[in-house]
């Protein structure tokens, strides 16, 4: 049962409603979150490791960098939660506009992680 709780309290904020939506579209760094959702790096680490803890997202690791996505479904609700996300969803702005940025961040072809690669150099 705590894992339950645990899965209802992650999709109990915003930001990590948001991260789970994009996550639908597929494996994502950390950089493109934070563009998609125009917050710091430590905002969108701390959501990401709540939804890890809550068993909801799953990491995987290329060189330096880290890429999210999610978890299999453990049980009946949470396979339901990530159905309603994907299907109840679609009517709301803030949503719809993290989709539009993403595309926009993809379409432009650029490495993935170039956000952050003039940072690191």
């Amino acid at each position: 049962m705590k894992d339950i709780v645990k899965q209802f309290k992650a999709f109990s904020d915003e930001t990590r409603l948001r991260i789970l939506h994009l996550l639908l579209q597929g494996e994502l760094c950390i950089c493109e979150l934070m563009e998609v959702l125009d917050l710091p790096q430590s905002k969108v680490s701390r959501h990401i490791g709540y939804l890890k803890n809550a068993g909801l997202v799953e990491d995987r690791r290329d060189a330096v960098w880290v890429y999210y996505s999610l978890e299999e479904p453990r049980n009946r609700i949470h396979a339901c939660q990530l159905k309603c996300l994907a299907e109840c969803f679609e009517g709301y702005d803030v949503l719809r506009r993290d989709d539009e940025r993403l595309r926009m961040l993809k379409a432009r072809k650029e490495p993935r992680c170039s956000v952050t690669q003039g940072a690191a150099n």
